[in-house]
């Protein structure tokens, strides 16, 4: 990526993949098939384990198909103590490990969240004390600094519907106290609109740590709903708070223009939350998806 440019590309995520192994998951050989059918270039490489993660075949799967990665993901709960770093980068290792053989250059980070996917129940504070924030801007730092010195990878935080960094504030506080050189914003429009921030503002207010993008919409009525009667992030997916753009929040098209405002290259990765989902659905609003994004700037594209 060497031009100012917007990059479009999608994730299995779109496809209603969250897990690396999962019979209600569109199988990967299916999911890499459509990606290129639908028109895009660049893939993330969503749960490890979910892509063949040797990395000989990958790469000649995804030859294949005239594919590229972006960035893998990983997951972090560094704000429960110095020691979670034995526990995050053994998976993180591997994961960048692999990203880095595909030719990717970032690795998304998404923290822990503080209560249960499936019950609802808190399996923590929803509130951090000073020393677990001190403590997860140290993780972070460790993490974004031996990505980059060990693999020549940038993490990109991605603020997260249920965990302790979703609010505007929560986000401005971890740009405010990590070092940019090792942490910088995967601004997800979706969780930002969930959790009350604001896409344009991080954008215009903080143009430097927007490091990588990830592209969705909110349904306002169903987020009412969700707000009103306190429903888990997972719940929230089931009825519906993910919408096919443009038919929500935030405007992806004024975000768009903000973002190749900021006149530098940057990837604009669709991730669309539908687990779980008939395996026919997600190829049909990835097309169209593609195409109304494409339609939202002139310098935005798929390659």
């Amino acid at each position: 990526m060497t031009e100012n440019k917007l990059i479009i590309g999608t994730a299995p995520d779109s496809w209603g993949v969250w897990f690396a192994d999962d019979p209600k998951q569109t199988p990967w050989e299916r999911f890499l098939d459509e990606v290129a059918e639908s028109g895009y270039k660049w893939i993330e490489l969503g749960p490890y384990g979910y892509l063949p993660n040797d990395p000989t075949r990958l790469a000649e799967e995804l030859k294949a198909r005239d594919l590229k990665v972006t960035a893998g993901t990983v997951f972090t709960a560094f704000h429960r103590g110095l020691d979670q770093w034995e526990t995050a980068w053994e998976p993180a290792r591997k994961v960048a490990e692999l990203t880095a053989a595909m030719g990717g250059e970032h690795i998304v980070v998404i923290p822990a969240m503080w209560r249960d996917d499936v019950t609802g129940e808190a399996v923590e504070s929803g509130q951090l004390t000073e020393k677990a924030w001190s403590d997860l801007f140290s993780g972070h730092n460790r993490l974004g600094k031996t990505l980059l010195e060990d693999f020549g990878l940038k993490q990109q935080f991605h603020s997260h519907a249920d965990s302790h960094v979703g609010a505007q504030q929560d986000i401005e506080t971890l740009l405010a106290a990590t070092d940019p050189e090792y942490l910088n914003l995967c601004l997800d429009t979706g969780h930002a609109e969930y959790c009350g921030a604001s896409s344009l503002e991080l954008i215009k207010n903080y143009p430097d740590r927007i490091g990588y993008l990830h592209l969705k919409q909110i349904n306002p009525d169903i987020l009412k709903k969700v707000n009103e009667e306190n429903m888990t992030w997972a719940a929230a997916n089931l009825a519906g708070v993910m919408t096919e753009p443009p038919n929500g929040l935030p405007d992806l098209r004024a975000v768009i223009e903000a973002v190749e405002a900021l006149n530098r290259p940057i990837f604009g990765i669709v991730e669309q939350d539908m687990y779980p989902v008939a395996f026919d659905v997600p190829m049909p609003i990835a097309k169209r998806t593609r195409n109304y994004l494409l339609s939202c700037g002139s310098r935005t594209a798929v390659n």
